[in-house]
Parts: C-alpha cells; sequence; structure tokens
C-alpha cells in the first residue's frame, strides 16, 4: 500500500473514531437534540359502522387478541402510622408486622406503613406507555406492572402524567421485556349505542385477564368524578368488580371504547350488581397529547350552573328553553369579574350558542386559559353581551365548607315548597359567612320529597324571591304563599357563603 494511501486510511479511522467519541461525550452531557417525535397512538379513528355475524367464536376471538395487552397494576402508597384500619385488613393485600406494631416503645415515632392495592391497565405504544385510572395509581410511591404470559415478572413503571377529571392516567414502563409489546386499538365510542355488545377485560380480586360480556346500558350517563363536577360516561352490565379499574371496555371489533373506573354496590357486597361506568376513549384520546407532557389544562370561569327547567322558560324571559341557568358565581372569579351573575342564562359562548348545561361546561373547559371570550346573558329578559376571560381549573385547590347547626326553633312554614324558614340573627350571620347586614331567612328544614327537596338544603338563606328582597322568615313566607299552586318562585339564596340563584316550582 502506498504511503498516500496508508495516509488516507489512517485519517479515515480517525475521523470515524472521533465521530463515536464524539456521540458518546454528547449523549454524557446531554447536547444532542432530545427527540420530538410523537410516541402515542396517530392512528386514524375507524368511524365504519360496527357491522357483521354474532356466531360462537366472536368472542373467544375478541378474547384471544385484546387479552395480550391488558396488564396487572400493583401500587405501594405510603399508610399513616397508627391508622386502625390496618388493624382490621382495611387495605387490600394489606396486613404487615403486627406483633412489632402492639410492642413499640414508649415515645418512638411511629413507622410510615405501605398499603398495597392492584388495579388494570392497557398498552397503548411499543415504547411502553399505558392507560389506566387516575385512582388506580394516584399516590403511588411504587408502580409494578404484570404483563400477560409473564406469570413470574413484573416490571417497574411511573407516572407520566393524571388527570383527576376522567379519572384517567398515562404511565410508562421504565424497564421493559426483551421482546415487542402488543398495543391496544382505540375505537371510537361516539359510534356506541345502547344495546350494544361489549367486553370487559381486567384483574378483579387479582383474577388475572378474566373476560365479562355485557352490553352498552346507557350513554352520556353524568358522573361525578370531582366535588361539583361530572364526566359523561357509558354505562354497562358487563361483569366489573375491584381490580377491574383502569382495564379495556372493547366493541365486537376488539377496539378500546372506554376505560372502566367504577361501579354501583350497596352495604351488603363490594361486587358487581349490574351497573358500571367506564369512560369513553374519545374523551381520554384528546387528551393524550396533555398526558404526555404530565399535566392538563382546562378553562373554568367561576360559575355552577344547571338546567333550564320547562316551568321556568317564561319567568326567566327565554323566548325557548335553552342556555344554562347561573346558580351560583364565584366571588373573585372570571365570570364576577366580568359582570355575570346569579340568575343570569348563558345563551352563547365565544359566538357559539349554548344549548344546555353541558354544552357549556364542554365550552369552557376546552378553552385555553387567559382568552378573552364574549359571553351572552339574558338577564331579567334582557339580553346582554359580557367579556369573560378564562381562569385555569385547578380541581386540588377547590374545597368544601361545613355547615353550622341548625337554629333550634320550629320557624315558618312555606306551604307548598316543603320548607321551614327562620330569621337570620347575627350569630347566625357570622357563622355563615353572609356579608354585612344581611338579611333573609335561613332554611331549617327541607321535606326531601317536596318541591324544594334536591334543590334547596337546611341553612340556605332566602334573600330574594321573584327579584324581590326579604329580609325575615315571615316575609319570606308571605311572598311564597303568594305564588300561585304550579307557579315558580326565583330565589336568590346565600350558600357557603355563595350568592346561588334557584327556581322551584310550587306544588
Amino acid at each position: 500500500m502506498s504511503t498516500r494511501k496508508i495516509t488516507v486510511f489512517y485519517a479515515f479511522l480517525i475521523a470515524v473514531a472521533s465521530l463515536a467519541v464524539g456521540m458518546v461525550i454528547a449523549s454524557r452531557l446531554d447536547m444532542a437534540p432530545a427527540s420530538t417525535a410523537a410516541t402515542l397512538p396517530t392512528a386514524p379513528v375507524n368511524n365504519d359502522p360496527i357491522t357483521g355475524p354474532l356466531n360462537a367464536q366472536t368472542f373467544r376471538n375478541i378474547a384471544a387478541a385484546a387479552t395480550p395487552v391488558v396488564v396487572n397494576i400493583t401500587t405501594q402508597s405510603k399508610a399513616a402510622g397508627n391508622d386502625l384500619s390496618d388493624f382490621f385488613g382495611g387495605s387490600q393485600g394489606g396486613g404487615g408486622d403486627l406483633f412489632h406494631r402492639f410492642f413499640e416503645q414508649p415515645g418512638q415515632k411511629p413507622r410510615d406503613r405501605v398499603s398495597v392495592a392492584t388495579g388494570t391497565g392497557f398498552i397503548i405504544s411499543k415504547d411502553g406507555y399505558i392507560l389506566t385510572n387516575n385512582h388506580v395509581v394516584e399516590g403511588a410511591t411504587k408502580i409494578t406492572v404484570g404483563l400477560y404470559g409473564d406469570d413470574d415478572q413484573t416490571y417497574d413503571a411511573t407516572i407520566v402524567g393524571h388527570d383527576p377529571l376522567t379519572d384517567s392516567a398515562l404511565i410508562k414502563l421504565t424497564e421493559k421485556p426483551d421482546r415487542e409489546l402488543p398495543i391496544a386499538k382505540l375505537g371510537n365510542s361516539d359510534l356506541m349505542q345502547p344495546g350494544d355488545w361489549v367486553m370487559a377485560i381486567g384483574n378483579p380480586f387479582q383474577f388475572n385477564d378474566s373476560v365479562s360480556v355485557g352490553v352498552i346500558s346507557a350513554t352520556k350517563r353524568p358522573f361525578e368524578t370531582a366535588d361539583q363536577r361530572y364526566q359523561d360516561v357509558l354505562q354497562t352490565d358487563a361483569a366489573i368488580n375491584p381490580g377491574n379499574s383502569g382495564g379495556p371496555l372493547l366493541n365486537l371489533r376488539g377496539e378500546v371504547i372506554g376505560i372502566n373506573t367504577a361501579i354501583i354496590s350497596n352495604d351488603r357486597t363490594s361486587g358487581n350488581l349490574g351497573i358500571g361506568f367506564a369512560i369513553p376513549i374519545n374523551t381520554v384520546r384528546d387528551l393524550l397529547p396533555q398526558l404526555e407532557t404530565g399535566h392538563v389544562v382546562r378553562g373554568k370561569i367561576g360559575v355552577q350552573v344547571m338546567a333550564v327547567s320547562r316551568d321556568a322558560v317564561q319567568a326567566l324571559g327565554l323566548k325557548k328553553r335553552h342556555g344554562a341557568l347561573v346558580s351560583t358565581v364565584t366571588p373573585g372569579g372570571a365570570a364576577a369579574k366580568g359582570g355575570i351573575k346569579p340568575g343570569d342564562v348563558i345563551i352563547a359562548f365565544n359566538g357559539r350558542p349554548v344549548a344546555d348545561r353541558d354544552a357549556l361546561v364542554a365550552m369552557v373547559i376546552a378553552t385555553k386559559p387567559g382568552t378573552t371570550v364574549p359571553v351572552q346573558v339574558v338577564r331579567d329578559g334582557r339580553d346582554e353581551t359580557l367579556s369573560v376571560t378564562v381562569d385555569a381549573l385547578d380541581l386540588e385547590a377547590e374545597s368544601t365548607q361545613t355547615a353550622p347547626k341548625a337554629p333550634a326553633d320550629a320557624g315558618e312554614t312555606s306551604g307548598g315548597f316543603g320548607i321551614t324558614l327562620n330569621n337570620v340573627t347575627p350569630e347566625i350571620a357570622r357563622r355563615l359567612r353572609l356579608p354585612q347586614n344581611a338579611a333573609g331567612a335561613i332554611i331549617t328544614d327541607v321535606d326531601p320529597n317536596g318541591p324544594s327537596g334536591g334543590l334547596l338544603t337546611q341553612f340556605d338563606v332566602i334573600t330574594e324571591i321573584n327579584h324581590k328582597p326579604v329580609t325575615s322568615a315571615a316575609e319570606a313566607s308571605r311572598a311564597l304563599r303568594e305564588i300561585p299552586s304550579g307557579g315558580v318562585a326565583l330565589m336568590l339564596i346565600y350558600r357557603s357563603g355563595q350568592q346561588v340563584f334557584l327556581t322551584v316550582k310550587k306544588q
């Protein structure tokens, strides 16, 4: 080989070696650019109608295809020291060193103990991303995942993002098997209708890979996932039990159309009664990009809204039954700053008509915080357009208030509304955090079977009836008696430090 060729050859080797060393150094120092490629499923949704014959092999084939994507999730979390529930088996899989707890030395700080629980999930990417319920992994200090076919092997996982409002969570395997992971097919939950066949797969009572079959019992069933916050869910009679949480609900194509999240139970059993609920997969799929970032951002305007009843359409000054009736406005919130008041009916939000309460809620939470939008309301029969800057929803910051004791005396009756009224004393005003010099009538009793049952509650303070102030129990009672049978009372009340607007039909 000539001297020139040797020189060129070694120069090439040096260049390759330098490149390799440079790549190692860059990776060690995090100088290489991070990959921004999407890791979560982006396949188009199958919108084709679910058709075809149902035969003896249908459910067997679905189970065979879908079971490998279902995982068993075990979590560990800290249980506070001296938790008496531990002595009675309060945590699934709990127990622990009972003898040691009885014989701890006086003055010794109680040890934190570990609570163990199990649930289900399903794999949605070859990188090891898994969907499950938020309540399955919330507060977990350690998460392990069992894969189908690996009876004696588990893999560690970590929480990527979670969302209490949809009870959904995205976790990721931090260690993976030496084989390719199977992936669940995501379907279109909007196609599901009552009567459609579905299959649930999960780990009820730690019986791994259990299959149950049923139908969709109802769609868009409002389900409270956080205090005063509701999520539309699918209802099914497919057997769902403790341990099924986070598992898939599948259609006849074996596509995931829901995440099993809750059941109805009673005092005698914690098992299946034929009423289970699943978060629609379309709802969760829309959140996946935010779950992957670890944080879900939603808008709020600081109101509680209710449906416009048929009986109240005319009294509220509406031409037809539509919109969302503002019941409560949070002091200092976006709606209060924008001029929205209890009793307003929101009929348009950001230029879009509001059909009902649920439509408004969906519009608001989908709006980016910080956005200023026009809000059209009907107030005392007149249309007004207000400007509201949307706030960020923070579920953890929301809290409830504890009510005081009721006055002892009987008070005034309301005649036709099923409530008992009393005067607001200075002590009551202080304990209820009413505004200075506030006057009205406090509700001391509500007939649950009367027209006010489920609407008014004990300790509500009525301050206005049909837009006229009332300053005492006698005055409020007189105003209510003047309303004819079948008529509607428009009430402005104080509840837990907030003004609430309600409509109640007299018997």
